[in-house]
């Protein structure tokens, strides 16, 4: 069991790490993409740095759920734990946030981004508070 906590740790670290980086990236792509001067090689050097992050950002989601769910099929009596549930939550919002990146590297590939660099920056955000949540429901076990 420790061996996958670990391991699922690690995973998340690696996930978070890039959910509040490819959202960063996204504020500098539509900088150069709201700018006067035309920046070809800039919006080709992000949508390549953008692709790539989302694939290693997709593995390190896929490694901390399969970690997460090996954790729960060895001690399904985690599931009764109320900030587990919780936890659980806002992992499921995690996964929509992950989509919604999806969603958004496709736009930037086609050159159809229709966001502000500043709503990409209140975008950013909502890992961390995200994060904020999970460590507090991991770490307190409030109830």
């Amino acid at each position: 069991m420790l061996w996958l906590k670990a391991f699922h740790v690690v995973s998340v670290i690696s996930w978070f790490a890039a959910l509040l980086y490819l959202p960063r990236l996204f504020v500098y792509h539509a900088q150069i993409q709201g700018a006067t001067i035309d920046d070809p090689a800039g919006n080709a050097r992000f949508k390549v740095m953008e692709r790539k992050l989302f694939k290693l950002m997709t593995l390190a989601a896929a490694m901390a759920i399969g970690f997460g769910v090996a954790m729960l099929a060895l001690v399904p009596a985690y599931l009764l734990m109320h900030w587990l549930q919780l936890k659980l939550a806002l992992v499921l919002l995690l996964i929509g946030y992950h989509g919604a990146c999806f969603a958004l590297v496709q736009q930037f590939a086609a050159d159809r981004n229709s966001h502000s660099e500043r709503w990409y920056r209140l975008f950013n955000e909502l890992p961390a508070l995200l994060l904020i949540g999970i460590v507090i429901l991991v770490i307190v076990k409030p109830f």
